[in-house]
C-alpha cells in the first residue's frame, strides 16, 4: 500500500510540472530507463514527498515503466486492435506481489474466452471477472460489456460448482462456474414469487419489512427485484462474516445489479444500498484490490449520500425514528476508515489524517467496556443483543438493559399482531373458498382490497362475470379476424391479451383497444385462457421500510420437495436478529486502524 500512496503522490507532481517520463531523457529509445536523469529526478523529488532517494527512484521507475507498458499497448492496439488489459489477481494468484499482470486480446471475443486463457497462464481454475463493480457476462463479447484498451479488470476466485459430478450426469450442460450465486438467485426467485396463501406454518416465504414491521407499498415492477438484492446482500455478508470475501463479493455485486432496478426513490430511504456498497469497498480492502480506486471512491460517495438522504443531515431523521444514533455509528466508522485509506492511496495525507481523527474518535466510543458486557450477558441477554443496546445507550449498563428489554417487548408484540393477521387472512381465504372461488384468486383479491373479504368477494364475482363473457364471445366469434389482432399487435400488446379483448367485445377493434388501455394491457387470466379456470396474477407478500431499513423476514409456508434444498440455504443466511448488520464486533477495523496509523506515523517520522 505504500507503493500506491508513494506514486499517487509522485504522479501528481508530475503532473504539475508536466514532467512525461516515457519521453527522454528519462526513456531511451530502446525503452529503457535513462538512470541518471531519473536519480537527478530522485534527488529533487525525495525531500517533497518525503520519502528516501531509493524510494522515490523506485517509484519513479515504475510509474515510467507502466507508462512505456501502456504506450506501447496503446500502439499495438492502433496497429492491431489488440487491447492490453491490467488483471488484478487473488493473492495465490500473484508470483510477484508488485509487479502487475497484464493480459492482451482482441476485445471481440467472448469473456469465457479470455476467462480461459486466464485460467490457464495463472493457475486459477473457477474464476469470474469484474469491471467497475459489474460481473462480466461469459456469453457475451468484451467490447459489448464497455471493456475498453488498458481496462482494469479484477479477477475473483469462485468455490467449485457443488455436486458437479451429479449435475454433469442429470443436465449435461455446461460448467456452472459459480453454483453459489446461481443457487442464491433461484432460492430467493422461489420464495419471492410465494404470496402466503398457503397455511404458514408448513412453507417459507418472504416479506420485506422494517424493524418495526410496518408495511410500505412497493410498486410491484421492484418487489421481485429488492427481495433478490436484500437476499444477495444477506448471503454476500454471511460470507463475508466466514471471511470468504472472493466469494462475498461476488454476491455483492448481484446485489448491486438487482438494487439498480429499484426506483430511486426506495432507495434514498433506506439504508440498504448505502451498507451494501461499504461491504463492496471492504471487500476491496480485504482482497487488496484497492488499485479499483475509482470505483471505490464512488461507491463511497453514493453511500454518503445515501446515508444523508436516509437519517438526514444531522442524523434528525434517524433520532426521530430511533431516538438514538448509537448503533449506526458503526457503519460511519467503516466509511471514514475506508474513505482514509482511499485517500493515503491517493496520496492525499492530510485528507487521511482528518478521517483517521474521525475513525478514531468513533472508535474510542463504541469499543465496549468487557465488564459492562459481562454483566448485560450475567442477566440473560445474547452477546449481540450486550454489544447493540450497550452503543444505543453509550455505555449505561442500566439503560441498556431496559432498552433490550423493551426491544424484546416490541418485537413480540409484532409477532402476535402477524399471527393474528395471518389468522385473519386464513379465516377469510376460507370463507371465500367456501364461495367457490380458487384459493389463489381469492388471495390475490384479499391483497388487493388489504383484506376486506366484501370487496375482494365483489373483484372475484367481476372477474368470473369477465371470464363468463369472454367464453360466450368465443362461442359467438369463432373467427378471429387476425389483420385487427395485427393492428393491435402493432400497437403494442401481446397476442393473447389483444385476442382476448377481441372476443369480449365481439370483434370491435376501437373497443378492444380501449379495453387494453383502461386496463393497462393487463387482464384477467381466466379471460385469457377461459377453458381451464385460472387465478389472478400472483405477486409476492411484501412490505418495506419506514425506519429507514428494508429487511428480508422469513415466514412458514408447503412447500415443493424439488425447491426444499435451495429454500433452506438461503433461509440459512437470512439473519433473525433485524440490527445484525450494525453488529460489528470492530476487531477488523482496529487492525486496520494500525495499520493507517503505522503508515501514517512513518510518514511523519520521516518527515
Amino acid at each position: 500500500m505504500a507503493e500506491l500512496h508513494i506514486q499517487a503522490k509522485l504522479t501528481n507532481l508530475l503532473k504539475q510540472e508536466k514532467i512525461q517520463l516515457w519521453n527522454p531523457p528519462y526513456t531511451t529509445e530502446d525503452s529503457e530507463a535513462g538512470q541518471q536523469p531519473l536519480q537527478e529526478l530522485a534527488v529533487i523529488y525525495a525531500p517533497i514527498v518525503n520519502f528516501s532517494v531509493a524510494e522515490v527512484a523506485s517509484a519513479l521507475e515504475s510509474i515510467r515503466s507502466q507508462a512505456v507498458k501502456r504506450g506501447m499497448g496503446n500502439k499495438t492496439y492502433r496497429e492491431t486492435c489488440v487491447a492490453t488489459l491490467e488483471l488484478l489477481l487473488p493473492k495465490e494468484g500473484r508470483k510477484d506481489t508488485k509487479k502487475k499482470n497484464y493480459l492482451q486480446t482482441k476485445l471481440d471475443v467472448l469473456v469465457q474466452d479470455v476467462m480461459d486463457k486466464i485460467s490457464e497462464q495463472h493457475g486459477l481454475q473457477y474464476i469470474k471477472l469484474i469491471l467497475n463493480g459489474k460481473t462480466l457476462i461469459p456469453e457475451k463479447r468484451l467490447d459489448e460489456q464497455n471493456v475498453k484498451n488498458n481496462s482494469k479488470v479484477m479477477v475473483l476466485r469462485v468455490s467449485e460448482p457443488e455436486r458437479k459430478k451429479q449435475l454433469l450426469e442429470e443436465e449435461k450442460k455446461k460448467k456452472t462456474k459459480d453454483e453459489s450465486v446461481q443457487r442464491t438467485q433461484k432460492g430467493f426467485q422461489i420464495l419471492s414469487e410465494r404470496d402466503g396463501t398457503d397455511d404458514p406454518a408448513t412453507t417459507p416465504f418472504l416479506e420485506i419489512a422494517d424493524q418495526k414491521g410496518n408495511p410500505l407499498k412497493i410498486p410491484p415492477s421492484e418487489k421481485k427485484a429488492l427481495i433478490l438484492a436484500v437476499g444477495f446482500h444477506e448471503k454476500g455478508r454471511a460470507l463475508m462474516k466466514r471471511k470468504q470475501y472472493d466469494a462475498a463479493l461476488s454476491h455483492l455485486v448481484q446485489a448491486d445489479d438487482q438494487f439498480s432496478k429499484c426506483g430511486s426513490m426506495l432507495l434514498s430511504t433506506v439504508d440498504n444500498y448505502a451498507v451494501l456498497q461499504l461491504d463492496i469497498v471492504w471487500c476491496y480492502r480485504a482482497l487488496e484490490a484497492l488499485s479499483c480506486l475509482d470505483d471505490g471512491k464512488q461507491r463511497l460517495l453514493r453511500a454518503e449520500d445515501c446515508f444523508v438522504r436516509c437519517y438526514g443531515e444531522q442524523q434528525q431523521r434517524l433520532r426521530q425514528i430511533k431516538g438514538n444514533t448509537g448503533r449506526e455509528e458503526v457503519l460511519f466508522l467503516r466509511l471514514y476508515l475506508l474513505q482514509s485509506l482511499l485517500a493515503y492511496l491517493d496520496g492525499n495525507e492530510h485528507q487521511a489524517r482528518q478521517k483517521l481523527m474521525k475513525v478514531e474518535d468513533l472508535y474510542g466510543r463504541l469499543c465496549l467496556d468487557p465488564g459492562k458486557m459481562t454483566e448485560l450477558m450475567g442477566l440473560g441477554f445474547s452477546e449481540q443483543d450486550a454489544r447493540l443496546g450497550l452503543r444505543a445507550c453509550h455505555g449505561n449498563v442500566d439503560e441498556a438493559a431496559l432498552h433490550i428489554t423493551n426491544r424484546r417487548q416490541e418485537k413480540e408484540e409484532m409477532k402476535q399482531k402477524e399471527r393474528e393477521k395471518r389468522r385473519r387472512r386464513l379465516e377469510a381465504l376460507s370463507t371465500l373458498g367456501e364461495m367457490g372461488f380458487a384459493k389463489r384468486d381469492a388471495a390475490q383479491a384479499l391483497q388487493q382490497t388489504h383484506g376486506d373479504v366484501d370487496r375482494a368477494y365483489g373483484i372475484l364475482l367481476e372477474a368470473s362475470q369477465m371470464a363468463s363473457a369472454a367464453v360466450s364471445n368465443n362461442n359467438m366469434e369463432p373467427h378471429m379476424d387476425q389483420a385487427k389482432v395485427e393492428q393491435m399487435l402493432y400497437l403494442g400488446f401481446e397476442p393473447e391479451v389483444a385476442e382476448a379483448a377481441l372476443r369480449m367485445t365481439g370483434g370491435d377493434l376501437h373497443g378492444a383497444t380501449q379495453l387494453l388501455l383502461d386496463n393497462q394491457g393487463v387482464l384477467p387470466p381466466e379471460v385469457l385462457s377461459p377453458s381451464p379456470p385460472s387465478s389472478l396474477s400472483e405477486e409476492p407478500s411484501t412490505s418495506s421500510e419506514s425506519a429507514g431499513r428494508t429487511r428480508v423476514r422469513s415466514v412458514s409456508q408447503g412447500e415443493d420437495p424439488m425447491d426444499e434444498d435451495l429454500v433452506n440455504e438461503v433461509l440459512d443466511d437470512i439473519p433473525r436478529h433485524e440490527e445484525d448488520y450494525l453488529d460489528l464486533t470492530l476487531e477488523e477495523e482496529g487492525e486496520v486502524i494500525a495499520q493507517m496509523n503505522s503508515y501514517l506515523h512513518n510518514r511523519n517520522s520521516s518527515s
